[in-house]
């Protein structure tokens, strides 16, 4: 590691802004930071409007990022938690993961009440339409994609976005939201408003910083509901969703044929709650036959 740690993020004003508040609290240890920008699939791929499941999932948004720490241009690899893969490089390790923002998804535009028969949605994500088609078979979904400011410029006659809370807090733009989905009923993304942090697995260094700054309690429902996500498979392209909070771990899988949904109490004991998860998974697989 050099004298300076350097970050590697997305250019996003989002992920840059959540990098330089990582940046911040390492620096509050006494060190100094710079972030390193890495254009990415995903990002490149923002202004062609192009589904995110048609051009890799997850992994469009971190494996540049990742490949920079890989290949020694940084120290750090900060991500939304929600956007890295459970299948990672060997050689990082998940150092930190910092304390959880509103995990919550929101609609922006109208209120889900106010919304009328046959009113337009846009979302690109298959989680979200699956469990709003749930409560309204009525609504039309069309993709939405873009930077957070593009996207709220994309808000459909008599309609809504759907967008994370998190997201919107970062920019502090927290005002557009019509509607906070209570994240029991609307299961958020595995990592929804979490900021996870790779390093290389033998930097001892500068994984003892991150272990400074990581959140315990959201370190672990993070990693709970990674394991959930996990246990799916990486083949799995049906609509997941994981949520751990409060001692409670609930769940969704989408299926052809109708959705999982669950609750489960947690133990408290890491390595249990890691166990419940993946059983959660396979008894959703079962369920729906995916």
């Amino acid at each position: 590691m050099s004298g300076v740690i350097r970050i590697a993020t997305r250019g996003s004003q989002q992920a840059t802004t959540q990098a330089q508040h990582l940046a911040m609290q390492i620096e509050a240890q006494g060190h100094r930071c710079e972030l390193v920008i890495v254009d990415t699939t995903g990002d490149r791929s923002q202004s062609a409007n192009v589904p995110l499941h048609s051009i890799g999932g997850l992994g469009v948004f971190t494996k540049e990022v990742q490949h920079a720490v890989l290949d020694g241009r940084a120290d750090i690899a900060a991500h939304s938690a929600k956007d890295l893969p459970t299948e990672r490089p060997v050689d990082l390790e998940i150092g930190a993961v910092l304390a959880r923002r509103n995990p919550a998804d929101a609609l922006i535009g109208r209120t889900f009440d106010d919304l009328g028969v046959g009113a337009i949605v846009a979302t690109g994500s298959v989680r979200r339409r699956a469990q709003l088609r749930e409560h309204r078979s009525d609504l039309v979904f069309e993709e939405l994609r873009g930077n957070i400011g593009s996207r709220l410029e994309k808000i459909p006659n008599n309609g809504a976005i759907v967008m994370a809370i998190a997201a919107l807090e970062i920019l502090d733009l927290t005002d557009r939201v019509a509607e906070r989905l209570d994240p029991r009923i609307f299961v958020p993304a595995v990592g929804q408003g979490a900021v996870a942090a790779e390093c290389r697995i033998d930097d001892l260094t500068t994984l003892s910083i991150l272990r400074k700054v990581s959140d315990i309690t959201t370190y672990d429902n993070v990693s709970i509901e990674r394991a959930y996500l996990a246990e799916l498979g990486s083949g799995c392209s049906a609509p997941v969703g994981a949520f751990a909070a409060d001692g409670r771990l609930t769940v969704f899988l989408g299926g052809d044929s109708g959705n999982y949904r669950a609750t489960y109490d947690l133990t408290g004991v890491r390595d249990a709650d890691l166990a419940l998860a993946a059983q959660a998974a396979r008894t959703a697989r079962r369920e729906i036959g995916v």
